[in-house]
């Protein structure tokens, strides 16, 4: 079945873990064979082949650089004009593909419609580019509010104003406290551009804010449910039911710590904690629940997103397994409308109506 990711980091794995994208997962495993300064070498998921492997041919593709002050642990850019300098860096490695014939970037409704005409027209997924739709995870790389537009121009879609910690216009994950001046200007830049608003990673207090303030549309890229795994990453059901009034469309992660309760980082192991596909349909199964239907839920798997197959449900070797999906949804008593909504359906809809003039 035709499949929609929306949420991959493939600029940052080209750039930052030096992965070529254009070669199988395999071969990029054991180029990886022996490497140890990341803890996913050699266990990444996500390449082209595989992507087209398992009919995945639209994707959102991120561009991340977090702003860090001195007093900021977290790993990230020293000023924001570097953090921008490396997203125009990912952006650049974007163009190089679409050159190369393996991307395409997709930012409007003709665009879209004519990309899906041609995965589904029967032919082999072999050389077909891979669509994407560019997202910022994270808006700290702009330096002012300003340089959004410049973003727009050069094809940004989508943004996620915060990602982990405190950031330039909103805070996020493991961090608290309301949007800031700029980050409210920038909603408002970002509703006068069009450009959709990605409520994942904003933490509680600026995600009540963006609710209050934001009137264009908005997706959660790649989210869970904390009434399943309770932490701040999370949405509460409070949340959940207010994204869902607002058409919101919430995308199922893979980053297993989500998935299921009590799960230690860089100790537990994907069998041992029962980590498999079947706990991400549980958590798109309880915003069904909320929902009363099935068109709030899709996929935004992250796979590969700082970590690998040590921190990936056990029954995925490759992004292609994501096809053992419907089959899951099947069991459960989900009916092949339903399906068809969870693996693309659902963000055709949103992408259309938000792109719809």
């Amino acid at each position: 079945m035709f499949t929609i990711d929306a949420h991959l980091d493939l600029s940052m794995n080209a750039l930052e873990w030096n992965r070529d994208l254009q070669q199988s997962v395999m071969a990029i495993r054991n180029r990886e064979a022996g490497m140890n300064d990341k803890p996913d070498r050699a266990k990444g998921t996500v390449a082209f082949p595989e992507l087209r492997k398992g009919n995945i041919g639209l994707v959102v593709a991120t561009q991340i650089a977090r702003f860090v002050a001195p007093d900021n642990k977290l790993p990230g850019w020293h000023s924001p004009e570097q953090a921008w300098a490396q997203t125009q860096g990912q952006l650049a490695w974007y163009k190089a593909m679409e050159d190369a014939g393996e991307m395409v970037m997709i930012k409007d409704k003709a665009g879209l419609d004519k990309h899906l005409l041609l995965w589904n027209n029967g032919t082999p997924n072999d050389h077909k580019p891979i669509g994407y739709i560019s997202s910022l995870e994270g808006a700290d790389s702009l330096v002012t509010v300003q340089h959004l537009e410049r973003a727009y121009n050069n094809g940004l879609r989508a943004v996620g104003p915060a990602h982990y910690g405190p950031g330039r216009y909103a805070n996020g994950t493991d961090a608290t406290g309301h949007l800031n001046e700029q980050g409210r200007l920038l909603l408002k830049e970002m509703e006068r551009l069009n450009i959709i608003l990605d409520a994942t990673h904003l933490c509680d207090d600026a995600f009540w804010d963006a609710m209050d303030l934001f009137n264009g549309h908005i997706w959660a890229s790649h989210n869970n449910c904390r009434a399943l795994v309770d932490h701040n990453r999370q949405f509460s059901d409070d949340m959940i039911k207010v994204l869902i009034e607002k058409g919101a469309v919430i995308g199922g992660a893979l980053d297993a710590w989500m998935m299921v309760p009590g799960w230690i980082r860089g100790k537990s192991l994907p069998a041992e904690m029962n980590c498999t596909l079947d706990r991400m349909v549980d958590h798109m199964d309880h915003i069904c629940q909320l929902a009363g239907n099935t068109l709030h839920i899709g996929i935004g798997s992250d796979l590969d997103g700082a970590y690998g197959r040590e921190q990936s449900p056990a029954d995925l070797d490759t992004i292609a397994d994501l096809q053992t999906i419907p089959g899951l949804l099947t069991k459960r008593g989900y009916t092949a409308t339903d399906i068809e909504n969870i693996m693309h359906g659902n963000w055709v809809r949103f992408l259309r109506n938000a792109w719809s003039k």
